[in-house]
């Protein structure tokens, strides 16, 4: 199958659109962040640094860590932005830019997303890391696509469904991240569970300004949400796009986050950039 002009969409430098980027741009083992200033905190700790470039909210470095090849994407806040980001790395490294055909053998990338979050449990305390086993999404993304649900994604998501007290028409997916790439990132000052991405971050993730939501008690239903032993941990908007299409395109994802709030006890960090540079020495040490 030859991909036409109008779904593999690309520059006229023959990079993918969205990301400026050619397959020699990227490494393997890739850090995924949302905010564009973050690229810098990383790259800041290579050894050194073989690419550079930026498109739109999308910027990226490349370089070596400890004699790792390692590339750092900002994606941008939200799901949306995901399904751009994870179609485009996928094309880069799958895909024949040039012929526009499938690659014979196919590459799987190593994805590892740093972010911030809310926190859902009283007993967290901000700047902890919060690590994803699973994502309920509460977004759209992965109904578009043929994702690959297990029997335990499925049951989580039927729990959601029922506990939650969601509002009518969102359907919540559940998906989980890659377990061996998740476990690396065990710690002492990690707390792993589910995450809730949400699909905005005022009345979807349970804030309440002028306007009415129709998300009241949200969060204390989530914080009493138990999954057998698991429990949602935390808040944040890109994971569930994350897992699902990393896991039907055959790559590894794991999200790990800084808690910067913790809604339970309505805690707000009063600056954290000492903080995200050490999770960001402890993801690089790892992946």
């Amino acid at each position: 199958m030859q991909y036409p002009a109008t779904e593999l969409v690309l520059n006229k430098d023959n990079q993918v659109y969205h990301l400026g980027l050619d397959p020699e741009s990227i490494f393997d083992k890739i850090i995924l962040v949302g905010d564009q200033d973050r690229v810098d905190l990383v790259s800041a700790q290579f050894d050194s640094i073989t690419h550079r470039s930026q498109h739109r909210e999308f910027k990226c470095h490349s370089g070596i860590y400890r004699n790792k090849q390692i590339s750092v994407i900002s994606s941008g806040i939200g799901t949306d932005n995901i399904d751009i980001v994870m179609n485009e790395l996928d094309a880069l490294v799958n895909i024949d830019l040039l012929n526009r055909i499938d690659l014979p053998t196919k590459k799987s990338l190593e994805i590892v997303r740093i972010g911030t979050c809310g926190i859902l449990q009283a007993e967290i305390p901000v700047h902890a890391y919060i690590l994803s086993d699973h994502a309920v999404g509460l977004d759209n993304i992965a109904h578009f696509y043929h994702i690959p649900f297990d029997s335990r994604e499925e049951e989580l998501k039927e729990a959601i469904k029922n506990d939650l007290g969601l509002p009518t028409g969102v359907k919540p997916y559940a998906i989980s991240a890659d377990h061996e790439l998740t476990d690396r990132f065990n710690g002492t000052n990690v707390h792993r569970g589910i995450t809730i991405t949400s699909s905005g971050f005022y009345g979807p993730q349970g804030r309440q300004l002028r306007l009415q939501t129709k998300t009241n008690h949200l969060n204390e239903r989530i914080e009493a949400f138990l999954f057998g032993s698991e429990r949602i941990v935390n808040f944040e908007m890109e994971s569930s796009a994350l897992f699902a299409l990393s896991k039907s395109l055959g790559h590894k994802a794991t999200t790990i986050c800084l808690g910067i709030a913790n809604r339970p006890k309505k805690e707000f960090s009063k600056g954290y950039t000492s903080e995200m540079v050490d999770l960001i020495r402890f993801v690089l040490e790892r992946i």
